[in-house]
């Protein structure tokens, strides 16, 4: 999926594990088919699973959510995954890397899960997570997105827009009606509206569907939130993806107007959360457009219900 990929495979994970995680060299090892783009995962026994960074921007993010997500957990009423183990660089491979709790379920997907119950669940997760108390501690060590980055003002980002639809081009018209100029419409309608008043909330960040966990016997019912690596303090609206990724179609209108409500999204925020899928969607589309096939249809999906607002 990237031009500077590290790659992984079941004797690189049983090597580190071996070297470092003796308690779990027995353990069995199985890849994980997923369209994720920051890490590679490995089943390991039953109940764990290693996430290996398989690009530079993530090698972070195991140690991130070792500290932040037991702080959070006790607090949200979906599960988070729990680190049991951190491993170092070895074996020729470059990055930290994490042994989790592997969490049942399977990925939400918007066809079978973009449903009331889901909106319930995840507009119920997000309220509680911007709620949690932040003190002084929590403050000063608190990632934020600030300029530049999803879930800082949008304005610091319309360079970035501009560039990334020039590079997809034509093939814009491919994935909306009314190609780019409706895809800026959209973005500039986003721009004018108010920013965000207050302090910076806790986020995800990153609700996308892939990182959304349901349950297997239910659809629509949530269970699980995965992949904290845009986890910060933001403007709330970045917490809107999934208006527009799980609940985007024509027939879930109902399903994103309960979300909606249920979070508390005013018109202002409702224009920025659609300048965040912009962003991100117009982002994803040329760089993965012929490596990550499960991303450009993700992004499609969404750039196309967001553009229709504002047609």
């Amino acid at each position: 999926m990237h031009r500077d990929q590290v790659p992984t495979d079941t004797a690189l994970v049983r090597a580190l594990l071996a070297e470092q995680l003796p308690h779990l060299a027995g353990e069995r090892v199985e890849p994980v088919a997923s369209s994720g783009t920051d890490h590679d995962v490995y089943r390991v026994g039953d109940h764990l699973a290693a996430r290996l960074p398989k690009i530079a921007w993530a090698r972070d993010q195991g140690r991130s959510e070792a500290h932040w997500l037991p702080v959070l957990a006790p607090h949200l009423p979906l599960a988070l995954p729990r680190t049991e183990a951190l491993g170092a660089p070895g074996c020729g491979y470059p990055f930290d890397w994490a042994v989790v709790t592997w969490l049942p379920g399977r990925q939400a997907g918007p066809d079978r899960d973009g449903t009331a119950q889901a909106a319930a669940d995840l507009a119920a997760f997000v309220t509680a997570l911007r709620s949690l108390p932040l003190d002084d501690d929590d403050r000063r060590s608190a990632p934020e997105r600030g300029p530049g980055r999803r879930g800082g003002p949008l304005a610091a980002l319309d360079d970035d827009v501009r560039a990334a639809l020039a590079e997809l081009g034509d093939r814009a018209g491919v994935v909306v009606d009314g190609g780019a100029r409706a895809v800026l419409r959209c973005w500039d309608a986003a721009l004018e509206a108010p920013a965000h008043e207050g302090p910076p909330r806790w986020a995800h960040g990153d609700l996308l569907p892939g990182n959304l966990l349901a349950d297997t016997a239910t659809p629509g019912r949530l269970t699980a939130v995965i992949d904290w690596g845009a986890f910060a303090l933001a403007d709330p609206a970045v917490d809107l993806l999934p208006a527009w990724h799980l609940f985007g179609a024509r027939s879930q209108h109902h399903a994103q107007h309960l979300y909606r409500e249920a979070v508390g999204a005013d018109e202002a925020a409702w224009a920025r959360g659609r300048g965040v899928v912009v962003h991100q969607a117009v982002q994803a589309l040329p760089y993965y457009w012929e490596t990550g096939p499960g991303m450009v249809a993700q992004a499609s999906r969404a750039l196309c219900a967001a553009v229709a607002e504002t047609a």
